[in-house]
């Protein structure tokens, strides 16, 4: 046996096959739920598994899931592992041009897509070669284009074999994790599963001792009892929660999926089947869940709650503090890592506006210089590097993964793309993407710091932070602001005067421009390419 996640997916579910492994929440309001033990769930993919490989995919093949959150997701990633087929995410926002890249990008053999997106997907195919055999869950959409292609999942199911009998797997089969498309086009991470397994998943224990061997991971399922419940709240397309559920499986505890995220529903399952772990994506989803537990699900039993975490995005000490006063139980985590990259640490308590991100980082993490890509001194800036369990490269872009990824004292690196500085104890402070970073003046400004001191103006819901074209100072710091509903607009003058209680005067921002509502990623994302759009046309 080796570190292959199908491999310690079965492991687990021979010691606890009659225990609850998957709760399903359909569309709010319907009351549909499906729940599967871990045998049960086991059997799906094995059916799924193998209708793929009889329909002549073969191992190492990709197959695309351009799916909402649904069984089918979790499924068909588990019958991928089972038949070494690479399962790779797709953007359900996606247009059609966008789709023909990733489609084609991805070398997709192979794709199921909920059939709402047909039209979407029957206007890539043309252009998408490769891609010979599609599964569509749900029945056709009144008034959508017909694919006869398109094998109906439920047949599928049936059709496949409920048993294993798969070839023997490795830990070298791959996973891969599409990221990105805010500042570019999405690069596909390619992950060893040995390799994600320790580094995305914690090696089977994410906040203690990593497993030795294999079959220790069932071995301490065995002994160890249920009682967690796991609630991802991202869609799963996006690395973060796909990777969480994971991390339930390997704990052999519940996992809980809603098809969308509707903050008045999660409430109501949160106090239902007392979950006890949430993750979710920064402010975007921790703000509504307590507007909604403040307002409308006021006394909803939230109590089970131990644990609520954020990685993709930071949850500001304001919104923070506000969740804190609600449900004074439970920890909250800002987790920084990402899909390069796996976990890297957690945020310090004394995180915060003006403090930037700090974080107390694993062993395998420094700040380098990206040129030399050796450790910069205390208080220098440098960019974030790890090393060890990292992915092999992006897929398809040999010239990124060399910019990316280097070897350094016989060892791998992946170079990130945060800049950071480390202080004498060794506690990094993130202040933000190089990319994103406004140059003003011959100062440099990160986005996220100032987006913080944003937030917790008590009229400001939400906030992104771009660079203007600026004839004096180069670029000039702009506010794009969402906010709360009723509050007065405030003027630009009494947010500068906000900021500088918590900003050195270059930070603050020369720009306000106030919006309806933030564009975000389905999963919380800031979309940094939006916000600039914004600025520079109030600008002109």
């Amino acid at each position: 046996m080796e570190y292959n996640l199908a491999d310690l997916f079965e492991s687990v579910v021979d010691v606890v096959a009659d225990r609850e492994a998957l709760v399903y929440v359909d569309h709010p309001g319907t009351g549909a739920e499906r729940r599967l033990t871990y045998a049960e769930l086991d059997a799906a993919a094995n059916r799924i598994g193998h209708h793929l490989a009889d329909s002549g995919i073969r191992p190492g093949e990709h197959l695309g899931l351009h799916l909402y959150n649904g069984v089918e997701y979790l499924q068909t990633v588990l019958g991928c592992l089972k038949a070494r087929i690479v399962p790779v995410n797709v953007n359900y926002r996606y247009v059609e041009e966008e789709l023909v890249y990733l489609y084609r990008d991805a070398d997709l053999a192979a794709l199921v897509f909920d059939a709402e997106f047909t039209d979407r997907v029957a206007a890539a195919l043309p252009r998408s070669p490769k891609l010979r055999h599609l599964l569509r869950v749900g029945p056709p959409e009144a008034g959508a284009t017909a694919l006869p292609r398109a094998v109906p999942f439920t047949e599928a199911e049936a059709a496949g074999s409920p048993g294993r009998g798969f070839p023997a797997r490795s830990g070298d089969d791959q996973f891969i994790i599409y990221t990105g498309g805010t500042t570019g086009m999405p690069k596909g991470v390619m992950w060893r599963q040995e390799d994600l397994f320790f580094a995305g998943l914690g090696g089977g224990a994410p906040t203690g001792e990593p497993v030795g061997k294999p079959q220790e991971l069932a071995e301490r399922v065995a002994a160890g009892g249920s009682g967690i419940t796991f609630f991802p709240a991202p869609p799963l397309m996006h690395g973060t929660s796909t990777l969480t559920a994971f991390i339930g499986f390997n704990f052999g505890q519940r996992v809980v999926i809603h098809r969308k995220f509707v903050p008045e529903e999660v409430l109501r399952t949160v106090e239902k089947e007392k979950v006890t772990s949430m993750s979710l994506v920064g402010d975007a989803m921790l703000r509504p869940l307590i507007d909604a537990l403040a307002g409308p699900m006021k006394g909803t039993d939230c109590s089970s709650v131990f644990s609520v975490s954020s990685s993709g995005a930071i949850m500001s000490e304001t919104v923070r503090r506000q969740f804190r006063e609600l449900l004074p139980g439970a920890v909250l985590l800002n987790n920084y890592g990402s899909s390069e990259s796996g976990f890297n640490g957690t945020a310090t308590q004394d995180s915060g506006a003006g403090q930037g991100f700090r974080i107390r980082v694993n062993s395998r993490t420094q700040v380098v210089d990206p040129a030399t890509h050796e450790p910069v001194g205390a208080g220098e800036i440098g960019r974030v590097a790890q090393c060890g369990h990292v992915p092999l490269g992006y897929y398809n872009d040999p010239r990124k993964t060399a910019e990316t990824f280097f070897e350094k004292d016989g060892r791998r690196w992946v170079l990130l793309g945060d800049m950071a500085t480390v202080d004498e104890e060794g506690v990094v402070t993130v202040l933000g993407r190089g990319s994103q970073c406004i140059n003003t003046g011959g100062e440099k400004v990160y986005p996220e710091e100032v987006e913080q001191a944003l937030k917790s103006h008590p009229d400001v819901y939400d906030a992104l932070v771009a660079g203007v074209p600026d004839a004096t100072w180069g670029n000039h710091v702009a506010a794009v602001v969402q906010l709360r509903e009723g509050a007065p607009a405030p003027s630009l003058a009494d947010i500068q005067s906000h900021c500088r209680t918590q900003l050195a005067g270059y930070k603050i921002p020369r720009q306000l421009v106030i919006t309806p509502s933030i564009q975000r990623s389905p999963s919380g994302k800031a979309d940094y390419r939006w916000a600039r759009e914004v600025a520079v046309s109030a600008d002109r």
